[in-house]
């Protein structure tokens, strides 16, 4: 039976896992795994700090949230609005002082291009980068309701075209939104990963030049097709090495030896999911394991939190832990905007 989102109140679970996660990897990331579990005793035993702060990676879901609502509210969401509105959010974000949670660099630089008002949006895109700075934004892409398909993808690459401008950045973005949507919308988590890779190879040589533009001509391919589909051969290698993990690797065993540290786009896609399929009723476990890992903790523990929630719905997070959250009153809002 397909759980509606209205009944498992998807995209607050989403939100509120993708937080949590963040908050729970943000004292692991640069760690490793000896030095975690020194501190913690083991894994399982990772308890959310206090207080629970998050880093860059909610802070910017939150600005890709208000821009994406804000372009909705003007109407029918469309190419040159929603790329104005999360622009303008982006910046705010950059601007901010709160933006002090170690952000990455693409990001940093991306922005402070963003603001130059003699630029064209596509020169601040750092085309050569593929770090996960994009896809772990993402969410609120795949949470928005009413979009169209081509709404859905063009949405999701053209944020991460914003700064990330490499193909691989783009396609793991589309796919990170897209597995949220599947998850949120009943599909199990043993079909997730062929879901996927069925949608990656649909979608392997389409190039999204209404969302796009010209991005392709930054790089060194000969035409649209040949860059967006460079992106897309990389991630479906890293859901091939998924699929292999998700029947082979020990919980026990660090995700991202099998999967990747995260740092770039496609692994930290596939080490999040790693993280969630592995316990997939068990959605803090889930959380510690993506948490007590050698790479980007908190960014694979940001994703697993969010398919964890997207499948399970809010009633996945403990209160305890939920209402300690940093920003919790703006992923209610969102959640409860997007729930419906």
């Amino acid at each position: 039976m397909t759980t509606t989102t209205v009944a498992k109140r998807a995209a607050t679970g989403t939100l509120t896992g993708l937080a949590l996660g963040d908050a729970l990897g943000y004292p692991t990331e640069f760690s490793d795994v000896p030095a975690i579990l020194a501190r913690s005793g083991t894994w399982r035993g990772l308890e959310l700090p206090e207080p629970a702060l998050v880093t860059d990676d909610t802070q910017m879901t939150l600005a890709l949230a208000r821009g994406l609502r804000d372009a909705m509210d003007r109407g029918v969401l469309a190419p040159e609005g929603m790329r104005e509105a999360v622009r303008r959010e982006f910046i705010a974000w950059n601007r901010s002082p709160e933006n002090d949670r170690a952000p990455g660099t693409t990001c940093l630089r991306a922005c402070d291009l963003l603001e130059r008002a003699d630029r064209r949006w596509q020169d601040a895109s750092q085309i050569h980068s593929k770090g996960c700075g994009a896809n772990m934004r993402v969410a609120p892409v795949g949470l928005a309701p009413g979009l169209s398909e081509e709404q859905r993808a063009g949405a999701a690459q053209a944020q991460s075209a914003l700064t990330h401008g490499h193909p691989t950045a783009l396609a793991a973005s589309d796919l990170t939104a897209h597995a949220v949507r599947l998850l949120a919308t009943g599909t199990e988590p043993a079909e997730l990963v062929e879901a996927l890779r069925s949608y990656a190879r649909e979608n392997r040589t389409r190039y999204h030049e209404r969302w796009l533009g010209d991005l392709w001509t930054r790089a060194q391919d000969p035409d649209p097709e040949h860059f967006i589909a460079r992106g897309w051969d990389e991630c479906l290698a890293a859901l091939g090495r998924l699929d292999d993990a998700v029947r082979t690797v020990s919980p026990e065993t660090d995700p991202c030896l099998a999967t990747g540290a995260g740092w770039i786009a496609e692994e930290a896609l596939a080490t999040g999911l790693l993280c969630f399929l592995l316990f997939p009723c068990e959605p803090l476990t889930a959380l510690r394991r993506a948490a007590c890992t050698s790479g980007d903790s908190d960014s694979i523990a940001c994703l697993a939190g969010a398919f964890a929630g997207a499948h399970l719905g809010a009633d996945a997070w403990p209160d305890d832990w939920a209402d300690r959250i940093e920003y919790r009153g703006e992923l209610l809002t969102f959640g409860a905007l997007w729930d419906v």
